[in-house]
């Protein structure tokens, strides 16, 4: 596990397959973002068989097949799409690239595994929504700040057992690693990247919504705060939302993780319930453990702390899978994976009217 570098953090745990071999098949295209590694990952310790890959850059492309050389290299996308044996296509593609990508996929009666974001407009989201509808194929998004961290995933289970009783307040602190110098020029670019909240805080947004258990949210303040040294780069974002249900909702996300911080990151969520509090360390535990998955809960029977590091696995995976298989939503419904991204794009154009 990479836990210094953000952009090719992949997580590992033990390989639960909920499938035979052969009986989901997937491939891989477009690799612009190192998560494509988690993704991919994630999908074949859940059991699914990569078999194919495509990418117009060479080295990236030999790259990936020296970490998976099961992968056959294709030298055209639409080889992976004519296909009928490949039931997913997995892609981490130019952000403002990977709803076309999708729609392409979507058309040739295959399911789609993007990256987040998975759009930086709304006009994006309208037409994979209508061509969702149209095929009855399935827009997956790896949103991993919740479904690839054993705490964040964990946690989610903790309050559906009734344990916090109901949620009032979400929290979420994001700070991110920049490291420039190994950043591609689109992510520098704001018309590729869509802007602070479009990208990085999707997963907030979704986070947000599977903890506090609600459909939609109004938006109550948006911000953002362009670089001083990086033109196009927006380095510090903070959302603010009420939820349909009342919960509220505050996030911050940023590029300023110091130098000597161990993790990309030192992502943290507080959660207020009407019956008990939980806070999730979920990279790094400063100055105590390095990596940690970790849960702090208080509730009518005390205070416990919770190792998830290892203990709890990936289910998100294996979940894709079987919804992929058999037309279920166990994973994350389509609505909500919509909603997620649809917010957090309204709360950057909110945020565009005034950034600083």
């Amino acid at each position: 596990m990479t836990i210094a570098d953000g952009a090719n953090y992949a997580p590992s745990s033990e390989s639960r397959p909920v499938v035979n071999p052969g009986e989901f098949r997937f491939a891989v295209a477009y690799l612009d973002h190192g998560h494509i590694n988690g993704q991919v990952r994630g999908l074949i310790e859940a059991g699914g068989e990569l078999v194919a890959v495509f990418d117009e850059h060479a080295s990236r492309r030999d790259q990936f097949c020296q970490r998976y050389p099961q992968a056959r290299v294709v030298s055209d996308f639409s080889e992976i799409l004519e296909d009928p044996s490949i039931h997913l296509v997995a892609a981490a593609a130019i952000p403002n690239l990977r709803a076309d990508i999708g729609i392409q996929v979507l058309e040739a009666g295959k399911d789609y595994f993007t990256d987040k974001s998975p759009f930086t407009t709304l006009d994006q989201l309208k037409r994979v929504r209508a061509t969702v509808e149209r095929t009855g194929r399935r827009y997956f998004v790896y949103y991993a700040e919740r479904v690839h961290n054993e705490a964040a995933w964990h946690t989610g289970e903790l309050i559906n057992s009734g344990c916090v009783g109901d949620v009032i307040q979400v929290l979420n602190l994001a700070p991110h690693r920049l490291a420039a110098e190994t950043r591609p020029d689109w992510f520098f670019d704001k018309d590729r990247y869509g802007g602070i909240l479009t990208d990085i805080g999707s997963h907030q947004v979704e986070q947000f919504m599977t903890y506090a258990g609600c459909c939609d949210a109004a938006i109550t303040m948006a911000r953002v705060r362009r670089s001083h040294e990086y033109p196009g780069l927006e380095d510090f974002g903070e959302i603010a939302m009420i939820a349909d249900n009342g919960a509220s909702f505050y996030s911050r996300v940023d590029w300023f993780t110091p130098t000597g911080m161990p993790v990309w990151g030192d992502g943290r969520t507080f959660i207020l319930g009407s019956k008990g509090t939980i806070e999730i360390r979920k990279y790094v535990d400063p100055a105590r453990a390095v990596p940690a998955s970790m849960i702090f809960l208080a509730d009518d029977q005390g205070v416990r702390e919770i190792d998830c590091l290892g203990r709890i696995g990936f289910p998100f995976f294996g979940q894709l899978i079987l919804d992929s298989l058999g037309g279920t939503e166990i994973a994350m419904s389509q609505r909500h994976t919509f909603k997620a991204a649809e917010l957090s794009i309204m709360a950057q154009m909110k945020a565009d009217e005034q950034t600083w």
